[in-house]
């Protein structure tokens, strides 16, 4: 797949801080929102991820802040799942305005825990692969 994933949000009022912009705290919200998305698209719910005893876990965060988001504003979050070798991935996601201003970027570290265990399992995309009923949606 050649274009990340992606999915529309609309900023709610309720969602913006005191100056009236999107509270910083939702815009991790929004990304979250579109991992699960992606994971969906490519066949993988919460309940079949889960049924295998294994879950993901986010290891660290780096977001930069671009442009403001207000009440009202369309965005377009995407999701690009990023594999290599060991037991971590990584998630670089975006999210835009609809009139093609970046808002904000995200980058996650991220891995697979096994829930039993409380251990990062290896090679996380293998585990994932084998879910996936449309595996063009995380980048495989």
């Amino acid at each position: 797949m050649a274009e990340p994933f992606q999915v529309r949000i609309v900023v709610r009022g309720y969602e913006l801080d005191t100056q009236g912009h999107l509270n910083q705290a939702i815009y991790l919200q929004y990304c979250e929102h579109a991992r699960w998305e992606s994971l969906r698209a490519a066949g993988i719910s919460q309940d079949k991820l889960l049924s295998t005893r294994i879950g993901p876990a986010v290891l660290e965060n780096t977001m930069r802040f671009r442009n403001e988001l207000r009440g009202g504003d369309e965005v377009d979050v995407t999701c690009k799942w990023v594999w290599g070798e060991g037991k971590i991935f990584h998630v670089e996601q975006q999210i835009i305005r609809t009139d093609g201003v970046v808002a904000a970027e995200l980058s996650s570290v991220a891995g697979l825990i096994d829930l039993d265990r409380r251990k990062l399992i290896d090679n996380p995309a293998e585990h994932f692969y084998k879910l996936t009923e449309h595996p063009e949606f995380m980048g495989f």
